[in-house]
């Protein structure tokens, strides 16, 4: 292996697939269920769970990287703080930009939570999911093996798609310990820019633009503010920039959105996520929305009962995910019985034995 990538290593490296292998066949000989966590960053998404801790940051460090191949491969319990720096020191990055919710110290969000989870952020329309780099996986089964799905080339499409399967999964289908991503370079330019507008006028202009060439990769809204990402070639951005106007911003509001640090979340009452269609108008539903992803995602406070907000929601074609606990049976939209059947089935066939984070998602898997 060459100096260049023997340089991503860290010295804290380890592989601890067979103790993470061991601990999952013991569960499945004594029957008692597993709770998987990396930091926990993400530990607010979803009910809660009973069972034995499995730690996944034991196993942690960057396999194999080559910056040539566009490709990285990391074990689960690698702090994704530490892949981020590894790509940027390679003008790369991750397109999906998925958030951290972490601190970046003793909470550092890790690279098989950010599959487990499969958030993306603000670039999400415009480059695709966290499903969508994910080239293969190393899982634990329900079984208790230690299985490789997937391949580190774009051309590996054969057979049935496991690894892309476990990107928002939360743990419930089996235990990843390992991932190949597909990654890209940074844009050459990124200009931020804000135009003061309502939402109705903001949703309309996104909608014209969304069918033009324009370089844009984030579009957000306040209510008043509409906030854009334009990246690309400097050629491009300038001429965009010059033709929608708009003054120019600090392009840390981005990762302010992304993480959640801006004002909007910072008050008591409980955070949903609203998945849209595109082109959705502005919802009529009380309490503060902020746009985000052109349109297609809407964040909303609000002291509304969850079958009420779902109610609206549903009858557009959406569906609402709750990001404070406590509030519904579970956070995440109820699925239709034939939905639920697959997924029932889903679990049975991958973990049989029901061990892997019962409950996360739905009671019944």
């Amino acid at each position: 292996m060459g100096a260049e990538r023997q340089s991503h290593f860290s010295q804290q490296d380890r592989d601890a697939s067979d103790e993470l292998q061991e601990q999952v066949n013991q569960a499945i000989q004594s029957g008692l269920p597993l709770r998987i966590q990396g930091a926990n960053s993400k530990a607010f998404l979803g009910r809660e769970v009973a069972g034995e801790v499995l730690d996944t940051r034991i196993h942690r460090g960057i396999v194999t990287y080559d910056p040539t191949e566009l490709v990285i491969t990391a074990r689960a319990g690698t702090p994704l703080s530490e892949l981020n720096a590894a790509l940027d020191a390679a003008g790369q990055m991750l397109p999906c930009e998925p958030p951290t919710f972490s601190d970046g110290g003793v909470g550092d969000a890790t690279v098989g939570g950010m599959i487990a989870a499969g958030l993306s952020g603000p670039r999400r329309p415009w480059s695709g999911s966290v499903r969508d780099f994910v080239l293969g996986t190393r899982v634990i089964t329900g079984l208790g093996k230690h299985l490789k799905f997937g391949g580190e080339v774009m051309k590996n499409v054969a057979g049935y798609d496991l690894s892309r399967l476990m990107a928002g999964s939360f743990g419930c289908l089996g235990l990843i310990t390992e991932v190949s991503l597909k990654v890209l370079p940074k844009p050459r330019l990124c200009t931020s820019i804000a135009l003061e507008m309502d939402s109705a006028r903001a949703l309309a202009r996104l909608a014209e633009w969304g069918q033009q060439p324009l370089p844009i990769s984030a579009a957000s809204h306040d209510g008043g503010v509409l906030r854009l990402r334009l990246e690309g070639g400097e050629g491009s951005v300038a001429a965009a920039h010059d033709r929608l106007g708009g003054k120019s911003i600090d392009p840390a509001y981005w990762q302010a959105l992304n993480e959640h640090r801006l004002d909007f979340f910072t008050d008591g009452r409980p955070l949903w996520r609203l998945s849209l269609p595109t082109n959705t108008a502005v919802l009529d539903l009380p309490g503060d929305q902020l746009i985000d992803w052109g349109g297609a995602q809407r964040w909303l406070k609000s002291d509304a009962s969850g079958s009420d907000i779902r109610a609206v929601v549903s009858a557009v074609g959406g569906h609402a995910v709750c990001y404070s606990r406590g509030l519904d049976e579970s956070p995440f939209q109820p699925l239709a019985a034939p939905l639920m059947r697959y997924h029932r089935q889903l679990k049975a066939q991958l973990d049989p034995h029901g061990i892997f984070n019962p409950g996360r998602m739905y009671a019944e898997i």
